[in-house]
């Protein structure tokens, strides 16, 4: 009997394709088959029904100027970014990216032997059709818009590919564009604008961070003036207060005496005071005009007349 047939094994995921005198016959499921080799029965070959993948590197064009990255370039160097946005958007035109696709792809059990015979190379084929799409949708974009639209692009190289492979019993599970590569001088400029876009972005936030604390440093210096013009305000108050009490209690109790006689003897007093805490201080910052202690009355006379001086001189 081992000499009538041959067995034949059939490993799971995968089915084999059985001929009668080099007819297609019928595909036999995963397991163990006997095939009477003396009426012409043989396996042709086995077919996988498992998930695989392919990937496809595409090299085409976009719609982006070689002409604009040199003229980028001079620009980029003279700081001119706005010119250069302008030009990018003007000048588009045949810059080379290669664009990367995985295309995920199954034979159909119940088609094997259309995914047997119709193909010779399936990937040369899903190859051909993926080229065909991508050299046809992305020349028709800017190169933001190839990186924005790549699922769009994605479903464009799917339908197509479904539509195409379907006839010859494949499925396409799913289609990627898992890369884009823009040509090195071209991700050299774009890389420059971003640069130049956001450093002049940083810059107007350093200036802003910059004016508002220059402002809120001014608001504070005004604040602390208007308060300590208060404050010296209500000290010379209280001065003034207590002077004239101290001349009215001194009129009262010393009869005979003057307003005049009670404030030399108080500016003696505060002049003898100011020399002691001028001489108890080591590292005292104070400036005393030239005068004697006889002559304190004449003090604001001198500054006057030194005033005036001044002035006169200025004017001659």
């Amino acid at each position: 009997m081992g000499n009538l047939f041959c067995c034949i094994q059939v490993d799971q995921s995968t089915v084999a394709i059985k001929e009668t005198f080099g007819k297609f016959e019928d595909v036999l499921e995963p397991g163990c088959h006997f095939l009477p080799w003396c009426l012409g029965q043989q396996v042709a070959g086995h077919l996988s029904l498992r998930l695989q993948q392919l990937d496809v590197r595409c090299e085409t064009k976009t719609k982006v100027s070689t002409f604009f990255l040199s003229l980028g370039r001079v620009l980029m160097g003279l700081g001119l970014v706005l010119i250069l946005f302008r030009v990018f958007v003007l000048l588009q035109d045949n810059v080379f990216v290669n664009v990367v696709a995985s295309i995920q792809y199954r034979a159909l059990a119940n088609k094997a032997n259309d995914a047997f015979y119709k193909l010779s190379n399936t990937r040369s084929q899903i190859q051909a059709y993926v080229f065909d799409v991508i050299r046809a949708s992305v020349p028709k974009l800017l190169l933001d818009d190839v990186f924005e639209q790549k699922n769009e692009i994605a479903k464009a190289v799917e339908e197509e590919l479904e539509k195409a492979m379907s006839a010859y019993g494949f499925e396409i599970v799913q289609t990627l564009i898992v890369d884009i590569e823009p040509d090195e001088h071209v991700k050299r400029a774009m890389n420059e604008i971003n640069a130049a876009a956001r450093m002049r972005l940083a810059a107007n936030e350093k200036a802003e961070a910059e004016k508002i604390l220059q402002i809120k440093r001014a608001e504070g210096e005004a604040e602390a003036k208007y308060l300590s013009g208060l404050g010296i305000a209500r000290q010379r108050q209280a001065i003034v207060d207590g002077l004239r009490d101290s001349v009215l209690g001194f009129s009262v109790n010393v009869p005979g005496t003057t307003a005049k006689d009670v404030m030399d003897m108080v500016l003696v007093t505060q002049y003898f005071d100011t020399m002691k805490e001028i001489g108890a201080s080591s590292k005292s910052s104070a400036v005393f005009i030239p005068h004697g202690p006889g002559a304190v009355r004449d003090v604001a006379t001198q500054i006057r007349d030194g005033l005036l001086q001044g002035s006169f001189a200025e004017q001659s």
